[in-house]
């Protein structure tokens, strides 16, 4: 597995120059689970993420250019706001996957999780369990959300 060397984690408030390539990637890539949700509503919604707060934030890998993000969210599922928080929105770009990239992300979402007093987090996937499984998530529910088959899944931190 191959990490970039000059790879470095921030938080998107502080590379905003990201946020419209980042929302087009996010579009891209989920725009069936949030029919709704437009271009412009999705890059409104991050915008949110540029607060002080730490919940929510999004990160991005940066190695010269974008490489992925990831996310933490006070809820990701209408359908399960009894749990919160969640990490959500973790993408790598296509040309730079398969290199470490999205298990850097998780571990440092789930760090900076840890290092603001919380002891959980929860996400859903369609398609990566395994992925997830292999950073110490346990599968907790398989369901249906917006006609879609996921696993939620939980850590403990």
């Amino acid at each position: 597995m191959l990490i970039l060397k000059k790879m470095k984690i921030v938080n998107l408030k502080e590379e905003k120059k990201y946020l419209d390539i980042l929302a087009e990637w996010h579009q891209k890539e989920w725009a069936y689970l949030n029919p709704n949700l437009s271009l412009y509503d999705r890059r409104k919604k991050m915008e949110n993420h540029f607060s002080n707060e730490f919940i929510p934030s999004t990160y991005v890998a940066i190695d010269d250019e974008l490489l992925g993000s990831a996310a933490i969210v006070e809820n990701d599922m209408d359908t399960k706001q009894e749990l919160s928080p969640w990490l959500a929105s973790v993408f790598i770009s296509p040309n730079n996957r398969n290199k470490g990239i999205g298990s850097k992300l998780v571990e440092h979402v789930m760090k900076q999780t840890k290092s603001n007093g919380l002891k959980k987090l929860y996400l859903f996937t369609p398609n990566k369990e395994n992925f997830y499984l292999r950073l110490g998530w346990q599968t907790i529910e398989r369901t249906k959300y917006r006609n879609e088959k996921v696993v939620i899944m939980a850590i403990n931190l």
